[in-house]
């Protein structure tokens, strides 16, 4: 059925209204209290597809600016517009970490009339989905150097344990610690440290699963450290699959919530794109599509990043195809590949956004390199000016490509219909033909190389010693046939996060390589990219308070 007549501002739809708009029976979901529910998975068994089939529509955007381009609120404003237009369309969106929350980027529920209710709660605790990840990570650290402790009988070397310690928190005081100190009776002494729980390998694994029995079978073949001779040693033969699955039971049901004008949301599952695979859930995605006609999705970061990994790493696993790509730009992103200041992004410079218009060019070009159709959307801001905006219509004229000005951060789904109608009009017809940017069967090298080439403009690509040690590695146990996650900076198509707009003739360096065995992808680290972030000089923590019951700041 179509989604029903947005309500009246302020006045949420009662959970129950929301499943009921998905034709979700009372047996396939639960409250999670008045405004939110957990959907349960098994629904995917049985194919409930109505007449004609879903159409998947994938959200990215150009290289941002540090405060993002809004590509979840574009999401939602699409979603919003496609509902005014009675068609009947569900969200599936990524969870925020409270990393950002409180660090420099905020919230990411959308933002002014093109956002997800209860906003507040869905930035902070939800329902404690990244709790149970990062309960169920640190219970199989715990297992392994409780192991160590009580006489090793798997020969462990301590020196050689790759399985850190989580936390949803910027923390950079907890990248690099040493843990049991103080005696015999508190364990072995080892280096190790924490990643944010978004770079979790559990987070990964839970997103890519296909159900229960995948998680569990991805959970048992985690990689978590070496015996002295070099062997592997995996959760499996800690014997901890059993006790993480029962952490995760509730987290692998999607979140079911809305946006402010009614519309459906799944909202599952929160890995980065620039260390992890930067996509929500695959079962969150795939439900949406039984359950709806549309399904908007979205991938992090810029293209080169999240959207890269979705096709050659998510659509992979889960079997899925898009039917359009939007890619979102704004006019002060473009003025910054432009060479404009940061403290002068507000001021009109239609030259500034010419001079910027590479960068659009070859994430368009990006694009086109999977088969898929772009369209671009510029995401309106009250700052921007005609001529601006005239820029870049005329450069997507010139590239061939639909284009659409949309303000629903202002208006919400009235002010998303003409994104809405272009993205409608140009999604009839046979779904395009998905193609990866290589083959599972080529070397490390050669897979890195395919998306750097294509994907950043690379000239070529330089591995340290460290990252030829763990090539050696990894091509001894066997995981070279898996699939490349790159963890680059999302502030430039390069591994250099002060090279701006398009940049040309640059190596990208692969300092090492990390093995996930369980989510089924190798991470190559560039750059200075880090799994653990720090806040800033000013984070927003600093600005979110509890007045009279109610929370503010949070944005």
């Amino acid at each position: 059925m179509p989604n029903p007549t947005p309500p009246p501002d302020g006045a949420p739809r009662p959970i129950a209204d929301v499943a009921a708009a998905l034709d979700l029976a009372p047996a396939e979901w639960r409250p999670y209290g008045g405004d939110v529910a957990k959907v349960d998975p098994a629904l995917l068994a049985a194919l409930r597809r109505r007449d004609g089939r879903a159409r998947l529509v994938l959200v990215s955007a150009i290289t941002p600016t540090p405060a993002g381009e809004g590509k979840t609120t574009t999401s939602i404003g699409l979603a919003q517009g496609l509902a005014r237009l009675g068609e009947s369309v569900c969200l599936a969106l990524r969870e925020p970490s409270l990393g950002p929350v409180f660090g420099m980027k905020g919230g990411g529920t959308g933002a002014g009339r093109s956002q997800l209710v209860p906003s507040e709660r869905i930035n902070l605790h939800f329902t404690g989905d990244f709790h149970a990840i990062t309960s169920a990570h640190n219970l199989l650290a715990a297992l392994l150097d409780n192991h160590l402790y009580w006489g090793n009988a798997l020969g462990i070397d301590p020196r050689r344990v790759r399985w850190k310690r989580v936390i949803d928190m910027n923390d950079r005081a907890l990248r690099g610690v040493i843990v049991g100190l103080g005696g015999p009776a508190q364990g072995v002494p080892r280096e190790t440290g924490f990643d944010i729980t978004a770079a979790s390998e559990v987070m990964a694994m839970l997103c890519l699963a296909q159900d229960e029995a995948d998680l569990r079978a991805r959970i048992e073949r985690l990689l978590v450290a070496f015996t002295a001779d070099g062997e592997p040693v995996t959760a499996a033969k800690l014997s901890a699959a059993g006790a993480m699955l029962a952490l995760l039971r509730d987290a692998l049901w999607p979140n079911l919530v809305q946006t402010g004008e009614g519309v459906p949301a799944l909202v599952h599952g929160g890995p980065f794109a620039n260390i992890a695979h930067g996509c929500n859930s695959a079962i969150a995605t795939r439900m949406a599509m039984h359950l709806a006609d549309w399904t908007i999705t979205e991938a992090g970061f810029g293209f080169d990043l999240g959207a890269e990994k979705f096709f050659d790493i998510k659509c992979r696993a889960a079997g899925l195809a898009t039917d359009a790509v939007v890619l979102v730009a704004t006019v002060r992103a473009l003025k910054m590949h432009g060479g404009a200041p940061a403290d002068a992004l507000e001021k009109p410079d239609a030259a500034a956004v010419a001079r910027g218009l590479p960068n659009l060019d070859k994430h368009v070009e990006n694009i086109r390199c999977f088969g898929e159709p772009p369209i671009v959307a510029l995401n309106r801001f009250a700052a921007d000016a005609d001529d601006e905006i005239a820029v870049v219509r005329e450069r997507c004229a010139a590239l061939g490509v639909p284009f659409a000005v949309s303000d629903h951060f202002a208006r919400g789904g009235d002010g998303a219909l003409e994104l809405a109608r272009v993205v409608r009009e140009q999604t009839h017809g046979a779904r395009p033909a998905y193609r990866p940017l290589y083959e599972l069967d080529a070397s490390f090298p050669d897979k890195v190389l395919a998306v750097a080439s294509a994907m950043y403009g690379a000239r070529g690509v330089v591995l340290t010693k460290e990252a030829q040690r763990d090539l050696r590695e990894l091509r001894r146990l066997g995981y070279e046939s898996l699939p490349v996650c790159i963890a680059k900076t999302p502030a430039s198509l390069s591994d250099d996060p002060k090279l701006r707009g398009r940049p040309r003739d640059f190596d990208v360096t692969v300092r090492s390589i990390q093995i996930n065995a369980g989510a089924g992808f190798l991470v190559a680290l560039t750059g200075e990219i880090l799994r653990m972030p720090g806040l800033p000089r000013r984070p927003l923590a600093e600005s979110i308070d509890l007045r009279d019951g109610e929370i503010v700041g949070v944005h």
